[in-house]
C-alpha cells in the first residue's frame, strides 16, 4: 500500500511539486520516498512506500523496468505475482536472475513491458492503482483494479499540466490549482454522502473508473472526460477489450487489436480509456450462466474460492491479521483465515459501550472459537467525538459516511499490532445482504407491472402536492423511476434532499442536472432482469467503491495500516454473479450461501440474531452540547450565506426538524462533513 502522484507539462520547479505532492501522502506512504524526474521530457513521477513485500530498496519505486523503456509508480497488491513471473520464466521473457528482489512490483512491471498493461492487468489478481511511463514513445497510461479498491485521481491544473495522484488533497499542494468547487456533484453528495466516480468534488479533477484504463500521447493537451462526451460511451458499455473517446469507439479481442485501437483513438483527441474488466459484463455473464449445482456444492465452491483468495492475501513480509466483528463476512474470513494459516490468527474488535452498538462481546466469543489471537478495545463516546473534527482531512473531499469514526479506530488500535489487516467488506453487495434488497424487490414488483410513461405523469402531478417531508412525496418520487437502478438511486434520498440543500441553479444552460450525469451513468440501461441482482450491481458499480471501499481506505491509510478484501478477488466476484436468488436469500434472512460457508466453522445459533452494524450513536451524540455547539458553529446562517454553496433556510429546517422534533435525516452528517471540509480547506 503505497501513494503515488506525476505531472506532466509542469512549468515550475517539478521536484518540489512532485516532493510536495508526496509529502502529502506521508501516511499512506512512511517507509520511503521516491522522485524520478524525465530528463528528455516534462514528465515527473513521485511515490511514498509502505514496505510490505521485498522490504529492501529493491522494492522501491519509482521503478525502471529492466530495459530502461518504462517507468512505473504502483500502489496496492498483486497476489499472483509467482504465477505471472512464472510465465515470464517459462516463457523465456526473462530469466530468474534478471530479478533483483522479490517485489510484485518488480513483476508486474516486466510483464506490463512484455505483454502490454491490457493484458497484465487481465491477468493480474490483485488491487492497484498504476501509473505507466513510456520513455521511448511519452505514452503515460493510468490504470485503477477491477472494483476500486485503490484511489486513483486525475485532470488538469489550469488546463495546461496533467496530474494524476492517489490523493485528490495532493492537487491543493500545487500553488497554480486555485481549489474550484464542482458545484454540480454538490447534490449528488447530498443524496449519498459521498461523490462518485467519475466525479470529484475539484473541477477538472476525476477519479479513473474501477477496471479501466486511460492512455494519454504526448504533447497532453487538455481534455474533459464528460463535457466533451468521453463517458458516454463507458456508461452505455458492459464489455472488457473497448477502447473509446469522445471521437469513437472499438472493440478488441487481443492485445494486438487493444493496442491498435488505442493508436487509433489516441491520433485524433490525444487520449483514450479502454475497459479491461467489467463488473456489468461479469453480471451479465454470470445471470446468463446460473450455476447447477446444488445449494451444498454452492458452498462448498465458495469455500474453495474464497480459501484460496485468503491464502494469496496472507502473503506478506510484515505482521498480518484480520478485522473481526460478530457478522458474518469477517467471521468467514477469519474463519478460512485460520484454516489456512500455520498459526493462530491476529484478530482486532473494538467495542462501544452504548447499548445497542456493541457487538464485541459477540466477536470475542467467535474468536475463542476460532483460536484466534484477539485484542478487543473498548471505546466510549469521549474517544469518537474527539477524532470527529479531524475526520474530513481524511478524506481529501467531502465523505460522510459515520462508520468511518469506528473504522478509523479500529484501523488505528489495529496498527499497533499489524501492518495489514483482511477485512469482509463486500459479502452484502455480493450475497443479498441488505435489508434494502427486499424493499426494492417488493417495492418494484407492484409499480413495474405499471407501463413508465404512465406511472411518470403520474409522479410528475402528485410530487408538487406533497409536503416537503411528506410520506406522500416520498412516494411520488418512488413512482415515478424509469428501472430498477433509478428507483435504487431515488430511495438513496427520497426526500430529494440532494437538490434542496444545494444553492445552486436548478435549470443551468449547460444541462448539468440531467440524470445521466448525476447518477454516473448508472441508470442509463437496465442490465439484469432480475431485481435484486440489479440492485447489487448498481452497488458494486457505485455504493461500494466509492462509500465502502473509500472509507476503508481512507481511514486504513491515515494510520499507514494496508487493508486488503479477499471477497472481492475476481474468481469469487464472477462465480457469485453466477447464483440464484433463492441460494443468496430466503425471506428475510440474506447471505444463504455465505452463512452455509461460515456455520460449518461457528454454531448457526451464535450468528443467527440482528446485526446491530459497525456504527455509532452520532444522532444522540450531536444533541449534546459539546457537539452540538461543533455542528451549530459550522451551520451558522452568516457562514453559510457567506460560503455560497447551501441553502441556509433548508439546512436550518433539516436540522431544527432533529433538534426539536427528533427527526434524524442522514444528510445532518452529510452537511455537518461538508462544512467541516470547507472550514478545513479554507474554502
Amino acid at each position: 500500500m503505497c501513494g503515488i502522484c506525476g505531472l506532466l507539462n509542469y512549468k515550475g520547479n517539478a521536484r518540489a511539486a512532485i516532493a510536495a505532492m508526496n509529502l502529502h501522502m506521508k501516511d499512506r506512504g512512511p517507509d520511503a520516498d521516491g522522485i524520478w524526474i524525465s530528463p528528455e521530457s516534462p514528465v515527473a513521477f513521485g511515490h511514498r512506500r509502505l514496505a510490505i513485500r521485498d522490504l529492501s530498496a529493491n522494492g522501491s519505486q519509482p521503478m525502471k523496468s529492466h530495459s530502461g523503456r518504462y517507468i512505473m509508480v504502483y500502489n496496492g497488491e498483486i497476489y499472483n505475482a509467482g504465477a505471472l513471473k512464472e510465465k515470464l520464466i517459462s516463457d523465456e521473457v526473462c530469466k530468474e536472475s534478471d530479478f533483483r528482489g522479490t517485489s510484485d512490483t518488480e513483476i508486474l512491471l516486466e510483464y506490463a513491458e512484455n505483454y502490454g498493461l491490457y493484458d497484465a492487468l487481465r491477468m493480474s489478481k490483485g488491487m492497484f492503482a498504476i501509473g505507466l511511463y513510456d520513455v521511448k514513445t511519452g505514452r503515460l497510461q493510468l490504470a485503477r483494479d477491477r472494483v476500486g479498491e485503490k484511489p486513483l485521481y486525475y485532470g488538469f491544473i489550469n488546463h495546461e499540466v496533467f496530474g494524476f495522484a492517489s490523493d485528490i488533497g495532493c492537487f491543493t499542494e500545487l500553488p497554480e490549482f486555485e481549489k474550484k468547487i464542482n458545484r454540480s456533484v454538490l447534490p449528488l453528495y447530498f443524496s449519498h454522502g459521498y461523490i462518485p466516480a467519475p466525479y470529484s468534488i475539484y473541477e477538472d479533477i476525476y477519479k479513473l473508473e474501477p477496471g479501466t484504463i486511460l492512455t494519454i500521447d504526448d504533447p497532453y493537451g487538455y481534455f474533459n472526460p464528460v463535457e466533451d462526451g468521453d463517458l458516454k460511451e463507458y456508461y452505455r458499455s458492459s464489455k472488457s477489450g473497448r477502447s473509446f473517446n469522445a471521437t469513437n469507439y472499438f472493440e478488441g479481442h487481443t492485445y494486438k487489436e487493444v493496442y491498435d485501437n488505442i493508436d487509433e483513438l489516441c491520433q485524433d483527441t490525444g487520449h483514450a480509456y479502454t475497459i479491461f474488466w467489467s463488473m456489468k459484463e461479469a453480471a451479465l455473464y454470470g445471470q446468463n450462466n446460473i450455476f447447477q449445482g446444488s445449494e451444498v456444492e454452492a458452498a462448498e465452491e465458495l469455500e474453495r474460492l474464497i480459501k484460496d483468495s485468503v491464502k494469496g492475501q496472507m502473503i506478506a513480509d510484515v505482521p498480518l491479521g484480520a478485522f473481526l466483528s460478530a457478522g458474518i463476512d469477517s467471521s468467514t474470513i477469519v474463519s478460512l483465515m485460520q484454516q489456512v494459516a500455520p498459526g493462530r490468527v491476529k484478530t482486532f474488535t473494538i467495542g462501544m459501550k452504548e447499548k445497542g452498538y456493541n457487538e464485541a462481546e459477540i466477536a470475542k466469543e467467535i474468536a475463542g472459537i476460532l483460536g484466534t489471537e484477539h485484542t478487543e478495545m473498548y471505546i466510549d463516546d469521549a474517544d469518537a467525538k474527539r477524532v470527529i473534527p479531524d475526520i474530513p482531512n481524511m478524506f481529501g473531499e467531502p465523505f460522510a459516511d459515520s462508520s468511518q469514526i469506528p473504522t478509523y479506530l479500529v484501523s488505528k488500535m489495529t496498527r499497533e499490532h499489524v501492518t495489514v489487516s483482511l477485512s469482509g467488506d463486500a459479502g452484502d453487495e455480493l450475497f443479498c445482504g441488505y435489508t434494502s434488497y427486499r424493499s426494492i424487490e417488493r417495492i418494484w414488483g407492484k409499480m413495474g407491472r405499471i407501463p413508465y410513461p404512465v406511472r411518470r405523469v403520474a409522479s410528475t402531478v402528485t410530487t408538487p402536492f406533497a409536503g416537503f417531508s411528506d410520506v406522500a412525496k416520498i412516494k411520488a418520487g418512488l413512482l415515478g423511476a424509469r428501472n430498477i437502478a433509478d428507483l435504487h438511486m431515488i430511495e438513496s434520498d427520497p426526500w430529494r434532499y440532494g437538490r434542496k440543500i444545494t444553492d445552486i441553479d436548478k435549470n443551468p444552460p449547460d444541462g448539468r442536472w440531467n440524470n445521466k450525469l448525476l447518477y454516473a451513468g448508472n441508470t442509463l440501461n437496465h442490465f439484469l432482469a432480475e431485481t435484486n441482482h440489479e440492485t447489487m450491481l448498481m452497488d458494486m458499480i457505485m455504493y461500494h467503491p466509492d462509500d465502502i471501499l473509500t472509507k476503508v481506505d481512507r481511514t486504513a491509510m491515515a494510520v499507514s495500516l494496508e487493508t486488503r478484501v479477499p471477497l472481492l478477488d475476481r474468481d469469487i466476484i464472477e462465480f457469485a454473479w453466477t447464483l440464484p436468488t433463492s441460494y443468496l436469500r430466503d425471506n428475510k434472512v440474506g447471505k444463504k450461501v455465505l452463512r452455509n460457508v461460515l456455520y460449518k466453522y461457528v454454531p448457526k445459533e451464535l450468528m443467527d440474531r440482528p446485526k446491530k452494524g459497525f456504527s455509532i450513536p452520532i444522532d444522540q451524540w450531536l444533541r449534546e452540547s459539546e457537539l452540538r455547539s461543533w455542528a451549530e458553529s459550522l451551520i451558522r446562517r452568516t457562514k453559510i450565506k457567506r460560503q455560497g454553496y447551501l441553502n441556509a433556510d433548508a439546512v436550518h429546517k433539516i436540522w431544527d426538524d432533529f433538534i426539536k422534533g427528533g427527526e434524524w435525516k442522514p444528510q445532518i452528517w452529510y452537511i455537518l462533513m461538508f462544512q467541516q471540509w470547507l472550514e478545513d480547506n479554507n474554502l
